[in-house]
């Protein structure tokens, strides 16, 4: 293992005990118990004001019921007052007994006949609420009712608390002190109400249980694609990037799941590409390196013409360092943010300044083929570059005076996508089939190329140059007829003076 990799193996370690002594609660569990603690406050919020309100509903009905009770009672005694007559007058006791065998009770209520300061008539043995078995309530019937006022008020006793209606009876010819006694068992009513309540609670809790359970199987799912990118994101390392996570769903999650997975590919292109870049520098490095070596170690310090013969050879070396040197620099750049800055540029004025850059390249007839006259986005400098690589190519590969052609097409390729072509035809020796892929590699040389020819990267700095302009360069060649090198790029048209054509 190498020092950089035990760094990184304890930078990772040291990562993973500090992350652990920070980490609390799961994102899940966190989620879980912020929606239970949110159920559990409304269900209290809801049960709180659903029981107040029946209350409140309880204690209305009960003073509605002991009121309608007096009410009826006040019908029973105007009814036997009609019917009364001299022989037999209509008495409190009579009338009290009537109402007691007449009235039945609604459940938790109870009656009471008081006369003379006894309890005269109780209710039937069907009522299950027995006043008369309670002696705090009877005493306080005996000593505390009123006798001239109906009243309705609550009393307790160490036995249950009660809504008493009073309703005293009078009569003139009478002295007697009667009462008949209308009450319910409030706190019975209040215990089945509280019964209700206890089976809420308990089904509310079974509830929360429920959705503990099933939340924490739907959160566990819904952060799957979390739990994913934690552990794709442990197994990554310098060795291995291939590491991918799978989408799950189509929301958000599975949105960051796909940003996360398009820049895990941005990450291990470049990492390929840097490796790969260091591995080609090292390689075309090492041998200007070691003939510059070689040659000053077997100089004869003595011998001027030997000293003049070596410093040329390392001056040539340094020079071909020098423009691999600013051809990585280009490829360096070209994934870059800013590598091509699209202007507004005319496609006829561009080939005319390409044609007279292109005439100090090389003893060559240069002339124009097909030209489209056209506005369109293009970054000019990128475009030159490239177009004046392909011509100094086609230069390295053809003899004094043969014919080397540049030209621009615009290609429709749908009714809405169009296609802008610039080319450069020669009449060189040609590429090999096999090797018209490789040619654009980086370092990529075809069998007609020598090593000491160019860094090996002037085509791959063009296809850099036109994928960023979101298009691609190609090659159509034929050994010993020669080749033609074409760059397509997708436009946008401003304005146009000619018609499309295909034609190199």
């Amino acid at each position: 293992m190498t020092r950089a990799e035990r760094r990184a193996t304890k930078t990772l370690e040291q990562g993973d005990e500090s992350s652990a002594k920070r980490r609390g609660f799961s994102v899940r569990t966190r989620v879980l118990a912020g929606m239970l603690g949110l159920m559990t406050v409304a269900f209290a919020i809801t049960g709180t004001a659903v029981y107040l309100l029946q209350v409140g509903t309880m204690d209305a009905r009960i003073d509605d019921s002991l009121k309608r009770s007096a009410q009826e009672f006040e019908v029973l005694a105007a009814r036997h007052s009609v019917r009364a007559t001299n022989a037999e007058p209509l008495t409190a006791e009579a009338l009290l007994y009537a109402a007691m065998q007449q009235t039945l009770p609604a459940k938790h209520e109870g009656m009471l006949s008081i006369v003379d300061g006894k309890i005269r008539w109780t209710a039937p043995e069907v009522v299950n609420t027995r006043l008369e078995e309670d002696p705090e309530f009877v005493s306080w019937v005996l000593n505390q009712a009123s006798d001239e006022y109906i009243m309705l008020q609550s009393m307790s006793t160490t036995t249950s608390t009660y809504r008493v209606l009073n309703v005293p009876i009078n009569f003139t010819q009478s002295a007697s002190n009667s009462h008949l006694i209308f009450a319910y068992n409030y706190s019975a009513e209040k215990h089945a109400l509280n019964r209700g309540f206890l089976m809420y609670t308990v089904v509310g809790f079974t509830v929360l249980l429920a959705a503990g359970a099933a939340g924490w199987l739907l959160v566990g799912r819904f952060l799957r694609p979390v739990a994913l990118l934690r552990d794709t994101a442990q197994q990554i390392s310098e060795s291995d990037l291939s590491q991918r996570i799978e989408v799950v769903g189509r929301d958000d999650l599975a949105e960051l799941t796909i940003t996360v997975n398009a820049m895990l590919d941005r990450v291990e292109n470049a990492v390929v590409s840097q490796r790969q870049l260091l591995d080609d520098v090292g390689h075309e490095l090492r041998t200007p390196v070691t003939i510059v070596q070689g040659h000053l170690e077997l100089m004869d310090r003595n011998d001027p013409e030997d000293v003049d013969q070596a410093r040329d050879i390392a001056l040539s070396e340094l020079d071909r360092m020098s423009f691999l040197i600013n051809d990585l620099v280009t490829l360096a750049t070209s994934n870059s943010v800013g590598f091509v800055q699209p202007v507004p540029t005319h496609t006829g004025t561009l080939l005319d300044e390409l044609l007279d850059r292109a005439y100090p390249l090389g003893e060559r007839i240069w002339r124009i083929g097909h030209r489209v006259e056209i506005i369109t986005n293009l970054d000019p400098q990128r475009i030159t570059q490239a177009m004046l690589q392909l011509c100094s190519n086609a230069v390295k590969f053809t003899a004094v005076g043969s014919t080397i052609t540049m030209g621009t097409n615009l290609v429709s390729i749908s009714d809405e996508d169009q296609v802008l072509r610039l080319w450069v035809r020669d009449e060189g020796v040609g590429i090999a089939p096999e090797d018209q892929e490789k040619i654009f590699e980086r370092f990529g040389r075809g069998r007609n190329s020598k090593r000491t020819e160019g860094s090996g990267l002037g085509l791959n700095i063009v296809s850099a140059i036109a994928e960023a302009h979101h298009g691609h360069v190609g090659v159509d060649s034929q050994i010993g007829a020669g080749s033609t090198f074409v760059i397509e790029i997708p436009i946008y048209l401003e304005s146009a003076e000619d018609e499309p054509d295909t034609d190199y």
